[in-house]
């Protein structure tokens, strides 16, 4: 009877644990870099580590402390945590005949010894079933593992991972290991490298404070060329975003804060934002001129991270393919705005004006202290995920029957249905929510990345995280798998 308890408190920890969604997961990676690089600058000693301020991307204590320690997302209840923190090794190391769960990765307590190699994960076991895997996959029975082997390994489990997640990973592990095959041996040491991985610099970093070699060879060159980011197909969770406040801790924070500060009080009262009921003309105008200005920041980062790493000829590690994204995205809030109203020609006349004296200031400072830019930037989407929440408030609010409320149901433009994945069904209103959850992104970005050393990798998309995530997940499913192998055989017996 325990054992049947236990077996299904197991499982349902697992599909508990496995029901993160895309949004927050990305928001934690972002701590987790941006811890990375500030442990990078210290000096070689060793240190606690102190949990990052939750103030920074606005989530809960609770995950920004698991996010400073770990690669992938917490649980999605307390109740998959306390399954989560396990060892794998008290199944191994002892006598009882239970077969170890996936709970089982996250710490171990001991070693299993083999002549080429000690294993902290894996044990003897799991290990054999993993390597019969490979093996199914090995075309040509060489004993290694490619880019295609990869592949046809990972629709092995279809359950665990989309056919979109295969084919990024395959052609990540292509590019980030420039073509190269590995063997079977190598990839059973990175998957026990990435299950006992407790996330982080860190883990990443060798005795001389260096970046060591990842065990699969993957470097960060994919960076450089690769960022697999779409702002559609939002869940209704990424959907449901946290305003959320970074409270000023330096003199450049309180400057960049009272700057936007200044500009929102202008710009609404010019407007006359705050003067009258909020109409469908009001919020058109404001949303058309603000997009062609929010714009320009990532455009500006872009062009001058572009031209640094040509004339230092080093890498950029990704990130102005980031901002470059990020600039588009804004220009996509445009458009699908523009299938909405036609601006006229003071209006656009006002746009260009506008676009010469930002764009112009943005330039300079940026030259000057980009970090600041950053900071003015993740500030001005904080007032954006206000100004967005409120538009929805009103749609929400608006008498039935009104100008407000009629709009709030018409059918999205065709190009903002595409772009974020509304289907056919999609409203106006979905666009507003979609906007601003790519708000509340931009904020979080800009606000991580203020600061960052110039050598830094691409928050959102390491290569080397990015494929330590998907050994873990594999080694999951493994151990589920030969669970319950295990389970029917016994029960046969």
């Amino acid at each position: 009877m325990i054992i049947g308890t236990n077996l299904l408190l197991l499982r349902r920890g697992l599909i508990q644990a496995s029901n993160q969604k895309r949004h927050p997961a990305l928001l934690r990676t972002l701590v987790v870099r941006t811890r990375e690089c500030e442990i990078r600058s210290r000096p070689s000693s060793p240190s606690p580590r102190r949990a990052t301020s939750s103030a920074r991307v606005g989530i809960s204590h609770r995950d920004d402390v698991y996010a400073a320690h770990h690669r992938t997302p917490p649980p999605a209840s307390s109740a998959a945590r306390a399954l989560v923190v396990r060892t794998v090794l008290q199944a191994s190391s002892t006598t009882t005949t239970t077969y170890p769960r996936p709970r089982d990765l996250t710490t171990t307590t001991s070693t299993t010894t083999t002549a080429a190699r000690v294993y902290r994960t894996i044990p003897p076991s799991l290990r054999s079933a993993i390597a019969a895997d490979l093996r199914s996959v090995d075309h040509d029975m060489d004993g290694m593992i490619g880019a295609e082997e990869l592949g046809t390994l990972l629709r092995k489990h279809g359950g665990t991972f989309d056919e979109g997640e295969i084919v990024e990973l395959s052609e990540l592990f292509y590019s980030s290991t420039g073509g190269s095959r590995v063997s079977i041996s190598k990839f059973l040491d990175a998957l026990d490298d990435a299950t006992t991985s407790d996330g982080g610099l860190e883990h990443s970093l060798g005795s001389d404070r260096k970046l060591r070699t990842h065990p699969l060879g993957i470097g960060t060159c994919a960076s450089e060329y690769m960022f697999a980011k779409s702002h559609g197909k939002y869940s209704e969770e990424d959907l449901d975003i946290e305003i959320s406040h970074r409270v000023p801790s330096t003199m450049s924070d309180k400057t960049a804060f009272f700057a936007v500060k200044c500009v929102r009080l202008v710009f609404d009262t010019a407007t006359l934002w705050n003067f009258g009921s909020i109409t469908k003309e009001k919020i058109l105008n404001r949303a058309i001129f603000l997009e062609t200005i929010a714009a320009i920041p990532g455009m500006v980062a872009a062009i001058i991270r572009h031209f640094r790493s040509l004339r230092n000829m080093t890498r950029d590690g990704g990130m102005l393919n980031m901002f470059l994204e990020e600039a588009n995205n804004e220009r996509m809030h445009l458009l699908t705005f523009i299938r909405m109203k036609e601006p006229g020609t003071v209006f656009r006349a006002a746009v260009i004006g506008a676009q010469f004296g930002f764009g112009g200031f943005f330039l300079a400072a940026y030259m000057i202290n980009p970090a600041w830019c950053h900071r003015f930037v993740g500030y001005v989407e904080e007032e954006a995920c206000h100004t967005y929440t409120r538009i929805l408030r009103e749609m929400e609010d608006a008498p039935r029957g009104s100008e407000l409320a009629r709009w709030k149901d018409e059918d999205a433009p065709k190009i903002a249905r595409g772009y974020w994945a509304l289907g056919e069904d999609g409203t106006v209103y979905d666009v507003m929510k979609a906007v601003r959850a790519d708000e509340a992104e931009h904020r979080d970005v800009n606000h991580a990345v203020s600061g960052l050393p110039d050598n830094a990798i691409n928050p959102l998309y390491d290569p080397r995280e990015k494929m330590d995530v998907m050994l873990k997940k594999y080694v999951e499913d493994m151990m589920e798998k030969e669970a319950n192998k295990h389970d029917e055989n016994r029960l046969r017996a």
